[in-house]
């Protein structure tokens, strides 16, 4: 009794240390000059201290935009047009330019721009939306000017690697993800491993085990071993940069070195709890960090499952015996001379028992215990956290983070000394990252591979439901799993379920459909089709903005071999998921519209064929090509005509879309990017055709012709089209245009990804679902 009352006293004085902190920071934030111009959305002029990298923010679909960054900074000063006011409070600043690409913490700006609240919940005083480049009054401090040219080192040593190990070496060893492969992100958080680019615990007990090691070999003493792995701990955090799991890592490592250089007994719960608390006190935005609650459970995982699971799997029949004989357990009931196994083995007369009747269980290596238990514990323990946060499970982690553990130690000692040498002597460091590049070469090959095994990921209600949903299922799992007999029941349970998932609804309802001719692919608010042009290939219509999705799209259909690409027109959301195409995969050549409103746009496209060698065909009307059943022939847009201009922002240059009309031996579909209402009408006047399916314009905007659409005679119209998008497509003056046409529509985020096939000798539509 009176351990819980202690245990309950030290949690009330913790909920109520951390409530004061809140609230001190909470009064602190919304009393001041800072927060009252907020309110009013007022235009100043401000000196900024950054407190963090600059982070770039993904494109908004649709366009190409400047590159737009996200960055968090100390407000200094406020001036307005009558005042000049002295604050010093934290702000979250958006900005654009490339100018920005290149600051550091600690460097002081001033900028213009307007003050706007912050969202709810975020522990600054006002958002900061800035105008213009800004102008740089100091340099960053000596630390992270060390800091920022150790992590551009490792990234210019990564330069000798392949595009995607390059991309993440830097995030396994300092968190540097600006390189990041999109596809290699996606692998690693499908699969479990999303916290190998988020540098944790892990990266630090590496550090500091290798410093531990370099000190002993050189004969220091016991204290002089702890303090050279703090130096080095700090080194680390400083260069990685301190964000949530960092800090939580760093704390704790620091107790632990203290623990080791006084001789004292070290806690790992305690020090992780006292860990939690401090920065609670001093930080209490971490709260509301899903990367700091990830990193805590994962670590309190680690500290209070692993070792007991570990001690399980490792333990032989007799130790279990002597370990229940010393805690106290009584065995005077029960016959003499037999042990538990042996009455196990007696009562069920199977094996596994000797030639006595004795009960043999196999023990597992220690280390092969403790390899399967750590990863094991650290995903059980997490598991909550992911439920909330992404609604999702992941039962292939535990085996893909075990595959991948011997190479993490040696690609993060190697990559950090490469970090280190890399100012002086980037010689050195580029021969430093070649053998790390083949240990994270192993790591995006299991993330790969682990991706596309059946069942890697398992969609889960989120938020509290979801949660609840999983407390329920580990209570009925848990009295299931400890009897034999329910448990096999469990299992051959399971068993059939599994194939009649693998085997059975495949048969059923197999994707892509038998004799596909086209795919529109579910790339969220963007353009991707695939057109059959023969086994294992397809003629690819736009790449959509997101090379993920594009590329596992192509995936799921087995299209490897690319025989041509048509790029309609160079807007985000048809183009930036080009990359995707690309991997992998053997593209013939690409086919581009003859307008260029948008110099930069085209640029950026044109340098990633280049770099491939693949040559750029400018589409001329008339144009045609045949591919296994499909033929394609070039209707728009005309080279010899003036742009068409239209009544938005980059109206043109979805007038200059490269339109396409598709025929197959059932019927035909015409394929128009982007066109609106003028170009609509152009091609009216110009090239009237007939299309059994429409693939709408422009995601089914209301910029549409009436005149144009009832001209095609179509009977189904395919919308491309994101779900929750802030454009309003598709809009309802369309949706209503097409249903009195007689149009049936389908909207990839409606159904997913849809197919046109043939049936009966005519079109028909089918639906993946969501």
């Amino acid at each position: 009794m009176t351990i819980w009352r202690n245990a309950v006293i030290a949690t009330l004085i913790c909920v109520a240390a951390t409530s004061a902190s809140v609230a001190f920071r909470v009064q602190a934030l919304t009393s001041g000059p800072a927060t009252e111009l907020a309110a009013k959305g007022a235009s100043i002029t401000a000196r900024i201290a950054l407190t963090d990298d600059p982070k770039r923010r993904p494109p908004r679909a649709g366009h190409f935009h400047q590159e737009s960054y996200v960055v968090q900074a100390t407000l200094k000063t406020i001036q307005m047009a009558d005042s000049r006011q002295a604050v010093n409070v934290p702000i979250t600043v958006f900005a654009s330019g490339r100018d920005w690409s290149a600051l550091l913490p600690s460097q002081h700006l001033e900028v213009t721009g307007r003050l706007a609240r912050p969202t709810p919940g975020d522990l600054v005083a006002a958002i900061l939306l800035v105008r213009g480049p800004p102008r740089v009054l100091t340099p960053p401090s000596d630390l992270q000017t060390v800091a920022g040219s150790l992590r551009s080192g490792l990234r210019a040593a990564a330069d000798v690697l392949p595009p995607d190990q390059r991309g993440l070496l830097p995030g396994l060893v300092v968190g540097d993800v600006s390189r990041m492969d999109p596809q290699v992100a996606s692998d690693l958080r499908e699969a479990g491993m999303n916290h190998l680019h988020a540098v944790s615990g892990a990266n630090l007990a590496i550090v500091a085990g290798a410093a531990l090691a370099i000190s002993r070999l050189i004969g220091l003493s016991l204290p002089m071993r702890a303090g050279f792995a703090a130096v080095a701990m700090i080194a680390f955090a400083v260069v990685a940069r301190p964000s949530p799991s960092v800090l939580r890592a760093l704390i704790m490592g620091l107790v632990a070195a203290i623990a080791l250089g006084t001789g004292r007994a070290r806690d790992g719960l305690a020090a992780l709890s006292a860990t939690v608390l401090l920065l609670m006190l001093f930080a209490p935005e971490l709260a509301r960090s899903y990367g700091f609650a990830l990193s805590v459970a994962a670590t309190a995982g680690i500290l209070v499952l692993a070792p007991r699971w570990r001690d399980r799997l490792s333990r032989t029949q007799s130790e279990e015996e002597e370990r229940d004989t010393s805690s106290g357990e009584s065995h005077d009931h029960r016959e003499p001379g037999l042990g538990r196994g042996d009455r196990e083995c007696r009562d069920a007369k199977k094996p596994p028992c000797d030639g006595s009747g004795t009960s043999r269980r196999i023990p597992v290596p220690r280390w092969v215990a403790e390899a399967v238990a750590v990863p094991a514990a650290a995903q059980v323990a997490v598991t909550p956290v992911l439920v909330l946060m992404s609604g999702q499970l992941t039962p292939v982690a535990v085996l893909a983070n075990l595959l991948v553990a011997p190479a993490v130690a040696p690609a993060t000692l190697l990559g950090f000394g490469a970090a280190l040498v890399a100012p002086p002597w980037p010689e050195a460091a580029s021969l430093l990252v070649i053998p790390a590049g083949y240990a994270v070469g192993w790591i995006i090959r299991v993330a790969g591979w682990a991706v596309d095994l059946p069942f890697a990921t398992l969609p889960w209600p989120s938020g509290l439901l979801g949660l609840g949903l999983l407390g329920l299922t580990v209570a009925v799992a848990i009295p299931i799993l400890r009897r034999r007999a329910w448990r096999t029941m469990a299992l051959t349970i399971a068993s059939a379920a599994l194939v009649a998932v693998l085997v059975i609804r495949p048969i059923a309802g197999p994707w892509p459909p038998k004799g596909w001719l086209m795919v529109m692919c579910d790339v969220g608010q963007g353009d991707g089709m695939i057109v059959a042009a023969g086994p294992g290939q397809g003629v690819v219509v736009d790449a959509g903005p997101d090379p993920v999705a594009m590329d596992k799209c192509l995936n799921r259909v087995g299209v490897d071999d690319v025989p041509l690409l048509v790029l309609t027109h160079p807007h985000a959301d048809h183009v930036d998921g080009l990359p995707g195409v690309l991997r992998n995969r053997r593209v013939g050549a690409v086919v581009i519209s003859p307008h260029r409103h948008d110099a930069r746009s085209a640029a950026h496209a044109s340098a990633t064929l280049a770099q491939r060698r693949i040559p750029e065909w400018t589409a001329v009307p008339g144009t045609g090509w045949r591919f296994g059943p499909s033929q394609l022939t070039v209707l728009a847009p005309d080279p010899a005509m003036i742009e068409i201009q239209g009544q938005g922002e980059g109206s043109a240059i979805n007038n200059a879309s490269v339109v396409l009309h598709v025929r197959w031996r059932a019927g035909s579909i015409l394929l128009g990017g982007d066109l609106e209402t003028e170009a609509q009408e152009e091609l009216l006047r110009r090239a009237p055709v007939r299309a059994d399916i429409l693939k709408t314009p422009h995601h089914g905007s209301h910029r549409q012709s009436p005149a144009f659409l009832a001209s095609l005679g179509a009977r189904v119209a395919l919308i491309s089209v994101g779900a929750d998008n802030d454009y309003g497509h598709p809009a309802p003056p369309t949706l209503a245009l097409l249903q009195r046409l007689g149009a049936t529509a389908y909207r990839t985020d409606q159904s997913g990804d849809i197919a046109v096939v043939e049936r009966d000798g005519g079109l028909a539509v089918v639906t993946r679902g969501l």
